[in-house]
């Protein structure tokens, strides 16, 4: 077993079996051993997936002149802030240099004093710990993650709490078959969306990432939880924590919701390439394809052809403004 699982093992031992927020958790965020802090770059070809953030520098000059837009409808005030939440290798950093940048991960302590500006984020929302519920037609139980035989696995447990259940419900009434769902329950995410708007006086949060709406929940009876290793999906969440992403769809309709209930306005949800069209189109993408040479501007010519097309319609952005 991985250290990590010898970790979560011991921890189900002594206290039974746990919810799958607290393992996916600590899978990916344990201070020693997690995911996303362990030294190896999961990130890029010889990581376990791309990001649009790989993709530079056409990604940051596009999201650079999105921010730039925000900027001159809060009156181009000075100290305009970019506080981007997820930022990792704050590979955005030099795009944003003309603003005051704040980059913000899981080992950040502190957060930007009250500001002006933007708060981004990408592909950070998939990455939060959920609850997994499993529905019966009108039993609604919770999934805790036992161990047992040197592997976890998964363990039906108690009835699921009234709030989460409210939350449930008109998801799974969408299924003309409810007798065999499996639904991720987003506990972290609007707690994680408070934190994200508290420094937040005036301006825009921009997030983008790949979900659905309540509509489309028809699309994953058996939920949507899923892990990558060396750029390959695997359905089994539960192997060799530590050593493999775990991701969930965001739920676009209930962040929305969320976000409205903070006093945002929120804009539709559109796809990735839509957006990136309309922060290109004043110039007609020039500043994005800035090349000093030939092969140079092929290269960015493919990185804008992969942000539209190859990863476009994949991924969503929600804009929230106050």
């Amino acid at each position: 077993m991985t250290p990590l699982a010898e970790i979560l093992a011991a921890r189900i031992r002594a206290h039974g079996p746990i919810l799958f927020s607290e393992f996916m958790d600590t899978a990916l965020y344990h201070p020693a051993h997690g995911y996303y802090r362990s030294p190896r770059d999961p990130f890029g070809t010889q990581g376990d997936f791309f990001t649009a953030s790989q993709l530079q520098p056409v990604f940051g000059r596009l999201i650079a002149a999105a921010v730039h837009a925000h900027c001159h409808r809060c009156g181009d005030p000075p100290h305009f802030t970019v506080a981007e939440w997820g930022a990792g290798r704050a590979e955005l950093a030099p795009y944003f240099a003309e603003f005051h940048y704040f980059p913000i991960d899981a080992a950040t302590p502190a957060l930007p004093p009250p500001f002006t500006g933007v708060v981004f984020s990408n592909e950070l929302f998939d990455a939060l710990p959920v609850d997994v519920a499993s529905i019966r037609g009108a039993d609604f139980r919770l999934m805790r993650v036992d161990h047992r035989d040197d592997a976890f696995l998964w363990q039906p447990a108690e009835p699921v709490a009234d709030q989460w259940r409210d939350y449930l419900e008109p998801l799974a009434a969408r299924f003309e078959d409810r007798s065999h769902l499996t639904l991720e329950l987003p506990v972290r995410l609007a707690p994680t969306l408070e934190r994200m708007a508290s420094s937040l006086q005036r301006g825009a949060l921009v997030a983008i990432d790949y979900g659905y709406t309540h509509r489309e929940i028809v699309r994953f009876p058996s939920g949507t939880l899923m892990s990558y290793r060396r750029h390959q999906a695997l359905e089994n969440v539960l192997r060799d924590p530590g050593l493999q992403d775990i991701t969930a769809h965001v739920p676009f309709t209930y962040l929305a919701d969320c976000a409205a209930r903070l006093g945002f306005e929120c804009a539709p949800l559109e796809d990735m390439a839509r957006y990136l069209l309309r922060a290109g189109e004043p110039d007609q993408f020039a500043s994005a394809l800035d090349a000093p040479d030939a092969p140079s501007a092929a290269r960015l010519r493919l990185q804008l052809k992969t942000l539209l097309f190859g990863m476009g319609e994949t991924f969503r952005v929600l804009t929230l403004l106050r």
